[in-house]
């Protein structure tokens, strides 16, 4: 096939800069055939149906970026790196893993990441390894960012929830900026349209006055870091004004009356002055959302990994569940997912009843375990200490937490103080540049690749993409690296594979019940089943698409946990049958199938607590409610502003983009400083300052903006990257923010990090500092 012919082509893939993962069809070519060109929508996606964002043109900067990786390297005493044989670095890896988990035990042993906003298949083969280590400790960037928000769902509602902002009379976005950040399927032509239906509103609560905010009906700009305030005044109000929805509660709630007392105190004109919100204001958006038909509430970062993280999780809930908002269209629903991140972030591949809960704490911070996730903000502690129970090694699977997390000097600390720390990536990244060995991995595009976010109802769906391009020379998909690696560590071996290989001559029914029967009899193929899979089922399918192996035992696993949500989105029957027939259909889908669709009345029997009734009553956060009147927000003299770190922008997307030079023209990661607050300190546009927090002082530039509030400044999230050109220069576009963050300001229940609410000061440069 000619050049001109290829590049005519359109592919199937999907964006891989946020968690909707929109479907795209993209032309590829350039010189070396490996260039992606040409970007749109893809319409049959079933999710996205064609709707694509700015973001995703960037993809070729991803694919490739000058610092991908093409040999595994080892860190030399001297802090240099050399590149060594595949061979070599797997023998040393699994011998100095398995001399630590002789040593010390599998708990000594951390792993972070498993996947990043488009890439999760590298997961469910890292689970093999973490088994045959008896790793019991693992944390992602949902442990900074979500796992408040996952306790107050358990407690409540005991299943994950999402909204339907296509059919809800009144949409809630609480420290959101969907327009950027996105969060479900097409959302500008979702707001435009709630933007533009005089029977629809709404209602936004964000200092910030947003893209978002800007259609907004209701506005609630609230000081920042006054969120509970705010939120509690709102729940206070549909309580002492008689909006609760009575029947429906006595009908489908419990907890109610342990409540009812401390809301009807609420002080809510005085909550009011305390967020800066009109007392009418605040008034009439409750008494809007209490009596619309439906309403959907989306949560987002900028309360999530703020001050009272995680009892703003509980009070936003509180406003559409007194209000009965929740099992039926336009409202808040429980999606059947494909692959439960809460039980992947255990290593729990069960079906059937949930586990009963048991909390467990972290060995040395004895911080709170949430979905089997250690908060990101202690691993530093878990590190740095003599305590006999300290994480003594990492392994770090597509994150980049030097970068991402709070406190990046006292991570970087940590990371090195470690008796090893492997880091599988495709790029050299800032964590990678300290770590004992990085292995380098095949790009997204270059191998099966599908993230496991399906969040849409009651038609949910599954994107397995295929992959663009053959494996850049040197990498290696995770699902070999993980094969090799347990394969090392003799875990598993070809006696536990050739029955199985036998058996897949024959058909797959064949090889189901080969594979079925090993797993009973053999543990070690039970722990490593994704492996296995990979190695006997993986050669027998399509070329290029090994590594989708491990899908078809989720499939048989989904099937057989939903089976009448599988059944009604056609994958019916015997469960061995209907998982097989589901897997041929994500093996033949390239924009995505549809594998479960689901009744409004399901959502309530996915209400995983006693009666399938939702409860109100958390008695670890009552008291916050309490304490609010008495603790009110404090202003520290010297660092009279507040950092939000971290915003979503157009021009950020995620640390996956590590080639900024897509940015041609115009000021890029600012400083967004309101007006008010630029004249205090006389600058101008593009004016070099230094911000300083309590960890760190950055040289930043300054972007006057009126979506600003006095008092409040912030930066973008994505940026600050040391990026190696292909010439050898060091670039850095922008400012690493979590150079000013600080890891001990956090939540006390879920440890998540206040990032957007980060204590700071302005100076303005000397000329000559500047320059």
């Amino acid at each position: 096939m000619s050049e001109t012919t290829a590049a005519a082509e359109w592919k199937k893939t999907a964006c891989i800069l946020c968690s909707v993962n929109c479907g795209l069809e993209v032309q590829t070519g350039g010189e070396d055939g490996r260039h992606i060109v040409k970007i749109r929508g893809d319409d049959a996606h079933p999710a996205s149906q064609g709707y694509v964002c700015e973001k995703s043109q960037r993809m070729d900067r991803y694919q490739n970026g000058a610092d991908r990786l093409s040999s595994p390297m080892r860190r030399r005493p001297d802090g240099s790196y050399e590149a060594i044989s595949w061979d070599t670095a797997i023998t040393e890896i699994a011998q100095k893993f398995l001399a630590i988990k002789a040593k010390y035990g599998g708990e000594s042993i951390l792993y972070y990441g498993g996947g990043g906003q488009g890439n999760h298949l590298g997961g469910t083969y890292g689970d093999s390894t973490l088994k045959t280590l008896g790793v019991k400790f693992r944390s992602n960037a949902l442990a900074q960012e979500k796992t408040g928000e996952f306790w107050v769902n358990g407690k409540m509602l005991g299943t994950g929830i999402h909204g339907d902002y296509e059919h809800c009379e009144v949409a809630v976005f609480i420290g959101k900026n969907p327009w950027h950040s996105h969060g479900f399927a097409r959302a500008r032509v979702l707001l435009r349209e709630i933007e533009n239906d005089p029977k629809r509103s709404l209602v936004v609560i964000d200092p910030r006055h947003s893209e978002t905010a800007a259609k907004a009906d209701y506005h609630l700009a609230v000081r920042p870091g006054t969120d509970a305030w705010c939120l509690a005044a709102l729940v206070g109000i549909i309580v002492q004004e008689g909006l609760v929805a009575t029947d429906w509660l006595a009908r489908h709630t419990t907890g109610y009356e342990a409540i009812e007392a401390t809301l009807k105190r609420i002080p809510v004109s005085r909550y009011a002055e305390v967020c800066g919100v009109d007392e009418d204001l605040l008034r009439r958006a409750a008494q809007r959302i209490a009596t619309a038909e439906s309403v959907s509430v989306y949560e987002d970062l900028g309360i999530q990994m703020n001050v009272h993280s995680t009892l703003n999780s509980y009070l936003q809930r509180l406003v559409w569940l007194l209000t009965g908002n929740y099992g039926r269209k336009g409202t808040s629903n429980a999606p059947v997912p494909f692959l439960s991140l809460a039980k992947a972030s255990k290593g729990d591949t069960t079906v059937g009843k949930k586990a009963r809960r048991v909390e467990r704490r972290s060995p040395v911070a004895n911080a709170k375990i949430i979905i089997g996730l250690i908060p990101c903000n202690v691993i530093p502690e878990e590190i740095l200490t003599d305590h006999p129970k300290r994480y003594r090694a990492m392994l770090i699977e597509s994150g980049n937490p030097l970068h991402s997390l709070a406190d990046s000097q006292r991570m970087r600390q940590a990371l090195r103080a470690l008796e090893l720390s492997v880091v599988i990536d495709v790029a050299m990244t800032e964590t990678a540049r300290e770590a004992d060995y990085v292995l380098p991995a095949s790009s997204q595009f270059e191998k099966p690749e599908a993230t496991f976010f399906n969040l849409e109802f009651p038609r949910n769906a599954f994107h397995l993409r295929q992959p663009l391009f053959e494996p850049l020379p040197g990498t290696l998909p995770e699902a070999e690296i993980h094969a090799r690696l347990v394969e090392a560590m003799g875990e598993v071996s070809e006696k536990d594979y050739a029955p199985l290989r036998r058996a897949a001559r024959f058909g797959r029914l064949a090889f189901a019940l080969a594979f079925g029967l090993a797993q009973m009899r053999k543990p070690n193929v039970a722990r490593c089943a994704a492996v296995v899979l990979y190695r006997t089922l993986g050669p027998t399918l399509p070329k290029g698409m090994a590594a989708a192996a491990s899908l078809w035992g989720l499939a048989q696993l989904y099937v057989r946990g939903n089976r009448k949500a599988a059944a009604r989105a056609g994958f019916g029957g015997p469960p061995l049958l209907a998982g097989e027939k589901l897997f041929r259909a994500i093996l033949g889908s390239p924009s995505g199938v549809v594998y479960a669709d689901s009744e409004y009345a399901d959502s309530w029997q996915a209400v995983g607590l006693p009666g399938h009734r939702i409860n109100l009553h958390l008695a670890e956060l009552l008291p916050e409610i309490e304490k609010l009147e008495h603790e009110l927000p404090q202003r520290d003299p010297e660092y009279p502003l507040i950092l939000s770190a971290g915003e979503r922008r157009s021009d950020t997307s995620n640390t996956a983009v590590r080639d900024g030079g897509w940015h041609k023209k115009g000021l890029f990661g600012t400083l967004r400083i309101s007006p008010q607050d630029a004249a205090a300190l006389g600058c101008g546009d593009g004016e070099k300052l230094r911000l300083s927090t309590r960890r760190a002082s950055l040289e930043v530039t300054a972007e006057i903006s009126p979506m600003m509030m006095p008092g409040h400044i912030s930066l973008p999230n994505g940026l600050g990257l040391d990026y190696r050109r292909a010439d050898g220069t060091v670039v850095r576009l922008g400012v690493p923010p979590n150079e000013l963050t600080d890891s001990t300001r956090r939540d006390f229940l879920a440890g998540t990090p206040w990032h957007k609410h980060v204590p700071a000061r302005l100076e303005k440069l000397a000329r000559e500092q500047a320059a």
